[in-house]
């Protein structure tokens, strides 16, 4: 019986989901055995999961579960370096050079598991079968026209937290704003998920938009117009032969550029279209600023759609469903892809 061991995000902040209820009545139909960890934060009431007919476990107690389950999760472990022997299901950030990837993949290869990147679930067309796009690109373009606010009246984005839904971070969003606005916003990336939820946070709050994607990127740069913009968004992965949309002498440069929020968030891969900083920022301190004359900040949050965690679950929950219920045959599909990717990038000399 195929064992779907759900458990309770570690990291601060992060209240998504990767299913709904409804979903683990789904897998319940199908004969899964289900476990959900209990969470104090989950944006999704434990109560419903219950009814489903999922069990229950303690919060963090999924080194424990029995080998053969396979763990459900989002975003990263305890960095805590034991060996890892489940098979995972979670965001990994483990194969673009990122040195906490090289880690992750280390105890992986020691405890003999497997990594199931949901980045890196794709179709026979190579092409992601779920993802939170559109709620990072939204919420990422909102944070970063705080950003702006702020810096217009002469100070620094403040701290964020969760909003209840996209209409009252709108609300907050038009406070900050006192009906002033930026010049305009340069989307690279726009036709994709993450840029369509960019492209539209901007339009709701009446800012123009220049929506670039391949066509427009494909000589390689390097691209003046990303400094002749109020706004930028990078909604581009990193990803070998990306070209560099922010050089690092855009910090010295002429530019009407004020605020980047680079939402594809990848500061520490080698090829971060975005060379001014290295480092992610977080809800804490939402921007870094790289210059002073005139101001630049950059929005790095690499958590951006759990700013709007009830929405973006029960989207990427919806996603995620029909791939789930083919976690019987995990050898074969989306997840067999997975395993392959996974293969291609442990570390040498490890089974």
């Amino acid at each position: 019986m195929t064992h779907l061991w759900i458990r309770a995000e570690s990291r601060p902040n992060e209240e998504r989901v990767g299913i709904t209820p409804e979903g683990v009545k789904a897998l319940k139909d199908k004969g899964f055995h289900v476990t959900i960890e209990q969470s104090a934060t989950r944006a999704v009431p434990m109560a419903g999961f219950v009814e489903a007919g999922a069990e229950t476990a303690p919060e963090g107690t999924w080194p424990d579960a029995p080998r053969d389950a396979i763990i459900y999760g989002l975003k990263e472990l305890p960095e805590d370096g034991t060996p890892l022997p489940h098979r995972h299901i979670m965001f990994g950030h483990a194969y673009k050079g990122q040195s906490s990837g090289a880690r992750l993949l280390k105890r992986f290869a020691e405890g003999g598991g497997t990594l199931y990147d949901l980045e890196y679930l794709l179709n026979e067309d190579g092409r992601r079968v779920a993802a939170f796009g559109y709620w990072a690109g939204y919420a990422g373009a909102a944070v970063s026209v705080l950003a702006w606010a702020a810096q217009a009246k002469g100070g620094v984005c403040p701290p964020v937290n969760t909003w209840a839904n996209s209409e009252a971070m709108l609300a907050d969003l038009r406070a900050a704003l006192d009906g002033d606005k930026p010049s305009g916003a340069l989307v690279i990336g726009a036709l994709g998920r993450v840029g369509t939820g960019a492209t539209d946070l901007c339009k709701s709050l009446d800012i123009s938009v220049t929506q670039w994607d391949m066509a427009e990127t494909a000589h390689g740069g390097p691209f003046p117009e990303v400094l002749e913009h109020a706004l930028f968004f990078n909604c581009i992965l990193a990803s070998p032969g990306c070209p560099v949309f922010v050089p690092a002498s855009a910090t010295q440069a002429p530019r009407a550029l004020r605020v980047i929020g680079d939402i594809a968030c990848d500061p520490q891969s080698d090829f971060s279209p975005v060379k001014v900083y290295n480092k992610e920022t977080d809800w804490q301190a939402p921007v870094v600023r790289v210059a002073d004359d005139p101001v630049l900040d950059v929005m790095a949050i690499d958590n951006l759609p759990s700013l709007l965690p009830l929405e973006s679950s029960l989207d990427f929950a919806g996603q995620m469903l029909p791939w789930l219920q083919t976690l019987d045959r995990i050898d074969a599909g989306v997840w067999g892809r997975a395993k392959a990717i996974y293969d291609e990038h442990k570390p040498e000399g490890k089974a």
